[in-house]
């Protein structure tokens, strides 16, 4: 701690004795290779830390290598069959473009990550800050919305199979909201005219400003707290909550009228289909656990630093949420591969080099009608 106060007052110190230049090159301290003209990009509260090995640099840019390749291959298989699928190209799917649409702008940060580890900074300074900034507020906002959109749309769906299905216009309305819903806390730091966008953790990725102490950094990150992670989460929690509770009611009135009629049960083709609905609601609660997943840690580090003690927040700890966040965006496109029959017969008709081999339905044992059902909604 003496050491990490000294360096904030004196700025970063290469360490000299026995080892002497040999132990100055180990031991630097974050921000060693960032210009004075520059320095306004890091905090000083990361200048207080040693910079992490070569190692840590080059393993991080393997991992994002990785997670590139599977976001790419799988949001890219997703909005190209789903929007090139009759059968799947239906309104509550455009959802689902969009959801990975959000996700291959997630996607679009690692190149740009991998050759800032490899020159262990930011490239391109504030500009390319601003550029790598954008992209994760733009995927990131937007997943949030995205999956509250898919909550409602599942709602509607499933509680009012009649007339509660959103049309493809009412669709379109939506999605557009959800790009706007982006644009306010993504432009005003990108402009500076409230927030700004900083380096952080190993000053290799960037994001909105939390560190600096002053009541306009607080309000800021309250304000985008509440507005990217309490807001979508509420809604996502009201509209599942009231279709499980739909849901509920149904079943609770099917058993009691087939009491009433005295059968074993009543299931029609209207019932088959809602089972279908109910298994596409799966689907998106559990894409929604995965985005919980993905940015909870984002909101407790940002919270933690506008409004706790940031020693909590060292560079390892800050880099944690943007590995949660990529991996989460890469992993979203294969959830609808194991849940999506239909979808995983597309796959194997058009990717055959994935190996996915997916019955076809029995013609004997279900009918051409909830067949039909089946493929519309799947």
């Amino acid at each position: 701690m003496l050491l990490q106060n000294y360096t904030l007052v004196n700025g970063p110190q290469p360490f000299v004795g026995a080892m002497g230049d040999v132990q100055q090159m180990q031991e630097r301290f974050l921000g060693w290779n960032v210009p004075t003209e520059h320095m306004s990009l890091v905090h000083i509260h990361w200048r207080g830390y040693l910079a992490p090995a070569k190692y840590w640099h080059i393993g991080l840019g393997l991992i994002y290598f990785m997670l590139f390749v599977m976001s790419v291959i799988g949001n890219g298989c997703v909005v190209w069959i789903f929007s090139t699928s009759k059968v799947l190209r239906t309104p509550s799917n455009m959802f689902v473009i969009n959801l990975a649409i959000f996700d291959l702008a997630m996607a679009l940060e690692i190149p740009m990550f991998i050759v800032n580890s490899f020159i262990e900074r930011i490239w391109g300074w504030e500009l390319g800050c601003t550029i790598y900034a954008i992209l994760g507020s733009v995927s990131g906002l937007g997943q949030s919305i995205s999956n509250a959109a898919i909550a409602f749309d599942r709602y509607r769906t499933i509680s009012c199979p009649i007339d509660g299905r959103l049309t493809g216009m009412q669709a379109g309305l939506i999605i557009a909201f959800t790009w706007f819903w982006t644009m306010p806390f993504t432009i005003l730091p990108a402009t500076e005219i409230w927030g700004r966008y900083v380096a952080e953790g190993y000053l290799t990725t960037c994001s909105f400003d939390f560190l600096t102490d002053n009541s306009d950094t607080k309000v800021f990150v309250g304000s985008i707290f509440v507005w990217s992670y309490v807001l979508p989460l509420s809604l996502i929690v009201y509209f599942y909550s009231q279709l499980i509770r739909s849901i509920r009611q149904h079943e609770k009135m099917l058993r009691d009228q087939a009491k009433k009629m005295n059968v074993k049960s009543l299931v029609s083709n209207q019932d088959k289909e809602r089972s279908v609905e109910v298994r596409i609601a799966k689907v998106a609660f559990t894409i929604f656990f995965l985005f919980l997943c993905a940015w909870t840690p984002y909101a407790v580090v940002a919270i933690i630093g506008a409004f706790g003690n940031i020693e909590l927040l060292t560079p390892h700890v800050a880099m944690l949420p943007s590995i949660f966040a990529k991996s989460v965006s890469c992993i979203d496109p294969w959830i609808y591969a194991i849940n999506h029959p239909r979808y995983r017969q597309e796959l194997q008709k058009r990717c055959k080099w994935m190996g996915i081999r997916e019955p076809e339905p029995h013609s004997d044992t279900v009918s051409a009608q909830t067949e039909k059902l089946k493929s519309d909604e799947a």
